[in-house]
């Protein structure tokens, strides 16, 4: 039981979920996936517009800070506001030069006792760190090393081990590092705290706030604001805000993350879909498979194509149109094997009375009886030659309708051209009349006798149907009517005689193979029966209908004045 249950798991999974179509469909969704997906990444607008939002709050708060900042700087020229403790730890480890003034020396606009308080507290709130530079661009205030009184100073040591990223962890990485904009300026802290070596302090010196955006040898994105410090225009110094490194990259990790997140939930439910979707196609054209390779396979039994008949989709039409050919194949086969019966039967009687005729001729006695014999040889011999001319176009009219090509073909001047054929071979002793007239369609309806079809295959058929009315009138005053008329999609063809009518139980059986049904007095053996035949089979290749019926006396109605032949072709406006 339970190797039962593995042998059908893995035909489950082989056939069903990971068959040959059902990775293609899952293959080409989760690539049409992937490329959305890393379009948005690509294209996103969320880390430009995060960068311009973060330039446009610095640029903001330094404008506040700087504000503040030159309310408390000092702008008396001549005197000076200095901490002597401020004075001894500013100038540690130099000494005046000689002959040099202490005004140039001291002269600090921006007093640094009075600015570092407002800075920790207005800076302290947020992770920005903040620089003040003077009017030679000179490092002053450094928030990174401002503390407050009683503060513990912290350090993070690195780790001695790196801890290993989880799946998203790495995944994150690899899309920042795919996505990472390298044509950025790489950000380096300057030695001795000059400002000159940033383009957005000098820039501000001048006057007007400037934004730079750097990035970190790790390619971490930090912002840089410089704002002017200025006080009744004048240009105290400069205050230069930036972000922390790595700031705007966690959120913008963050929101990518999200978008991944967002990806594999889509990527699962595209799989479960994708799958649904391919077991409605796989497994019907699987079954429909399945069902073609038995019906190859079986001989002596017919096989049923699944039916999804109720599917109006492709596969509807795939199984339609197969059970239609399974079916025309299974009917072909059986007029194959009919006819194959037919033609044995009709071709062992004139091999009977052959073979009967030439066992016989040894043993005749005298010059009329070895006369008679070879003259039914003789006749024998044309019947088979009749007969196997006969079942040779048989067979091959299907292959010779199916390959060659059809023409526009004028019925009317085709039926005239037969007619004058057959009035131009009377038989010996035989007088018939022709009547032949072409009806057009009322005023106002489709002109022309015009059919799409081979001439020569429908110049054989009204040949068939006009000589075998000629078999059948009287000898003397045979007629034979011709009608053709127009309707609004089809031409209608009749053929009339006035010989004696057919059986009423054989109408139909006339358009059988190898059936005769020859008038008194004809020799036996002068008709295949494959004629009529032959010519429906025509007819219905053109897509038209042919039928037999007998014409009878308006007054008299049991009284038959002859048999009528109707052919009707659709006809080519």
């Amino acid at each position: 039981m339970l190797r039962r249950l593995v042998l059908r798991g893995r035909w489950l999974l082989g056939h069903s979920i990971f068959s040959s179509l059902t990775r293609r469909i899952v293959f080409l969704n989760l690539v049409a996936l992937i490329v959305l997906v890393s379009g948005i990444l690509y294209l996103n607008q969320f880390r430009a517009g995060l960068i311009d939002a973060r330039v446009e709050s610095l640029l903001t708060q330094g404008e506040i800070i700087a504000s503040a900042i030159a309310s408390s700087a000092t702008v008396e020229t001549n005197s000076i506001s200095l901490d002597p403790e401020r004075l001894l730890e500013l100038q540690a480890g130099s000494t005046l030069q000689p002959g040099a003034e202490l005004n140039d020396n001291l002269d600090f606009p921006i007093n640094p006792e009075q600015v570092a308080p407002l800075l920790r507290r207005l800076i302290s709130p947020t992770r920005t760190r903040a620089r003040i530079y003077d009017r030679d661009a000179n490092l002053i205030l450094d928030s990174r090393h401002l503390y407050s009184r009683g503060q513990i100073l912290r350090y993070n040591l690195p780790p001695l081990e790196e801890e290993p990223q989880n799946v998203f962890e790495w995944m994150g990485d690899e899309v920042g590092k795919l996505f990472r904009n390298n044509s950025l300026p790489v950000y380096r802290e300057t030695p001795g705290g000059s400002g000159t070596t940033y383009p957005e302090v000098m820039s501000a010196l001048t006057g007007g706030p400037s934004t730079v955006v750097r990035a970190t040898e790790n390619g971490e994105l930090i912002v840089s604001v410089a704002v002017p410090i200025q006080r009744f225009r004048a240009v105290l110094g400069v205050l230069m805000l930036s972000t922390q490194g790595g700031d705007i990259d966690k959120i913008v990790q963050a929101e990518r993350m999200a978008i991944v997140r967002v990806f594999a939930v889509a990527a699962l439910v595209v799989i479960v879909l994708s799958t649904l979707l391919a077991s409605t196609i796989a497994n019907p054209l699987r079954r429909l498979s399945a069902a073609a390779i038995r019906v190859r396979r079986s001989v002596n039994a017919r096989e049923e194509i699944p039916d999804f008949g109720d599917r109006t989709d492709e596969v509807g039409n795939l199984a339609s149109a197969l059970r239609g050919m399974t079916n025309a194949l299974y009917a072909r086969m059986d007029a194959i094997e009919s006819f194959a019966a037919d033609v044995s039967h009709e071709l062992k009687n004139p091999l009977t009375s052959l073979r009967s005729a030439v066992e016989t001729l040894p043993l005749a006695r005298n010059d009329d009886s070895r006369e008679r014999l070879l003259a039914i040889i003789q006749h024998d011999v044309k019947r088979l030659d009749r007969l196997i001319t006969d079942i040779s176009d048989a067979s091959r009219l299907d292959a010779e309708l199916s390959r060659e090509v059809t023409h526009r073909v004028d019925l009317a001047a085709l039926v005239s051209s037969v007619i004058d054929g057959a009035r131009a071979h009377e038989r010996e002793g035989q007088t018939i009349r022709f009547d032949f007239a072409t009806i057009p369609a009322p005023a106002g309806g489709p002109k022309g006798f015009r059919v799409a079809g081979h001439d020569l295959r429908l110049s054989q058929v009204f040949t068939n149907l006009i000589e075998n009315a000629r078999s059948f009138v009287p000898q003397d005053n045979g007629i034979i009517t011709v009608r053709m008329r127009r309707l609004a999609k089809r031409v209608a063809v009749t053929i009339e005689d006035n010989g004696p009518g057919i059986q009423a139980e054989k109408i139909e059986r006339i358009f059988e193979r190898f059936y005769t049904d020859r008038p008194a007095g004809e020799a036996f053996g002068q008709n295949s029966g494959l004629g009529l035949s032959i010519s429906r089979q025509i007819i219905e290749a053109h897509g038209g209908t042919v039928f037999a019926e007998n014409v009878f006396d308006p007054k008299q109605p049991t009284r038959i004045l002859g048999a009528r032949f109707t052919v009707h072709l659709p006809a080519e406006d």
